[in-house]
């Protein structure tokens, strides 16, 4: 195959879970069960936060776009990763591989920089109360949730550029889905250059956000010990546990993944990885902020949208 012209590489095969063949239907059930948990999940919190007149401050207004955009995200991943488990055509041509890496690379980071955003908003409402208002204005807000989709978006640009210039002289990835090591492993050009452009992107995209997330809670942490009272406190560090919570899942998985060296793991163990921040990870989201969330509970509670749910969350 790597001698094989790579202009007749005009669409890829993905491997998928091709290593757990007699697992395929267990598989299947699980991951759709996750999905559509994901889907609802993520429905609830939208509608919840634009139906609740007192969930329409900054924090749930950033948690609702970061609900939409994890929405996406999964919805580029998981259906066709579904198809695959079901025995389905494998197939994807080169077109479709590049939009999938494309939303696959500007809404993953995306998401890293909306909770970033997150993070900041909760540093201003403990650490600079009296302020917040103005500094965490609509204008602000939206901004920032710009920046984080541009940043996303400029990032996939240059990526899918890079990778997509390689010649290919092999179509089996060795993947559930394009994501941007496994295809540029197809290439029969040396792509040393590529692989150090792609840690160095990797690494700025999720240690810049993670660092300035880090940072956020240095300052809040040592602002809620200055509060006298223990109520005080404990009211103060529950408004930032939910988005603590994903924040720390949600960036191991991603350094696991991307900052790793390249031959430390199976191809078995990439893939494990990959799942939980393409299909777990995307559930965290809804799962925290709606079973530890009390506004979000009490929301659910008053509100007529989903009954049944509303009661057995807040029992």
């Amino acid at each position: 195959m790597k001698s094989e012209n790579h202009t007749v590489v005009g669409e890829f095969v993905l491997q998928g879970f091709s290593s757990f063949r007699e697992h395929q239907i267990i598989l299947f059930v699980i991951f759709l069960t996750l999905y559509l948990l994901t889907l609802a999940g993520n429905v609830v919190i939208v509608t919840v936060i634009g139906s609740a007149r007192h969930l329409h401050t900054p924090m749930y207004f950033f948690l609702s776009v970061l609900s939409v955009s994890e929405t996406v995200y999964t919805l580029v991943i998981v259906p066709r990763m579904l198809c695959s488990l079901m025995g389905l055509s494998r197939r994807i041509s080169r077109a479709g591989c590049a939009t999938q890496m494309f939303f696959f690379i500007t809404l993953a980071i995306n998401n890293c920089f909306l909770l970033t955003a997150m993070g900041y908003d909760r540093y201003v409402a403990i650490c600079n109360p009296l302020r917040y208002t103005v500094v965490m204005s609509k204008r602000v807000c939206a901004l920032l949730v710009w920046g984080a989709f541009s940043i996303g978006l400029l990032v996939a640009i240059i990526q899918i550029s890079s990778v997509f210039r390689l010649p290919f002289c092999d179509r089996e990835v060795a993947h559930y889905f394009c994501d941007i090591r496994p295809v540029m492993e197809l290439s029969c050009a040396d792509t040393t250059l590529h692989d150090i452009i792609n840690f160095i992107i990797s690494s700025l995209v999720i240690v810049v956000p993670m660092g300035l997330v880090f940072v956020s809670y240095v300052l809040i942490i040592s602002t809620i010990l200055k509060i006298s009272s223990a109520q005080g406190r404990k009211k103060a560090f529950a408004t930032c546990a939910s988005h603590l919570i994903v924040v720390i899942v949600h960036y191991g998985c991603a350094s696991i993944a991307y900052l790793k060296p390249k031959s430390e793991n199976t191809r078995d163990e990439d893939q494990l990885i990959s799942v939980t921040y393409t299909v777990i990870t995307p559930l965290l989201n809804p799962v925290v902020y709606t079973l530890r969330n009390k506004e979000v509970k009490d929301a659910l509670h008053r509100t007529r949208v989903l009954p049944s749910l509303s009661s057995f969350l807040h029992c």
